[in-house]
């Protein structure tokens, strides 16, 4: 199975494309696509393209594992639940960029 995944351009929030085609940060939201969907998947990936929104567009490997989507690859899950280490500054721990924070563009 899998899913499409990309960065919101103005937060650079993860974000993945839901059942209704939006984009939302919640993996365990994500559309699995099967072999059977590839041409609806790629049609997803081509009109997300050429909308802009979203950018590093990929589409990646997933499990379902008791109802839970796990990404294959450790990099994905690793976007899917933010740093691995707390972002820190002066002792205030900060959460990772979500969409609609659009101070600046994550690079």
């Amino acid at each position: 199975m899998d899913i499409l995944t990309g960065n919101e351009l103005t937060s650079g929030g993860t974000v993945y494309l839901d059942v209704h085609g939006r984009w939302v940060e919640s993996l365990q939201a994500a559309r699995l696509f099967g072999k059977d969907d590839a041409e609806a998947r790629d049609a997803a990936l081509a009109a997300t393209k050429a909308g802009g929104r979203v950018i590093s567009l990929e589409i990646e490997e997933v499990e379902d594992l008791g109802g839970r989507i796990v990404p294959k690859r450790l990099r994905e899950r690793i976007r899917a639940l933010g740093p691995t280490a707390p972002l820190t500054l002066n002792g205030e721990i900060y959460d990772r960029q979500h969409l609609g924070e659009d101070g600046h563009v994550s690079i």
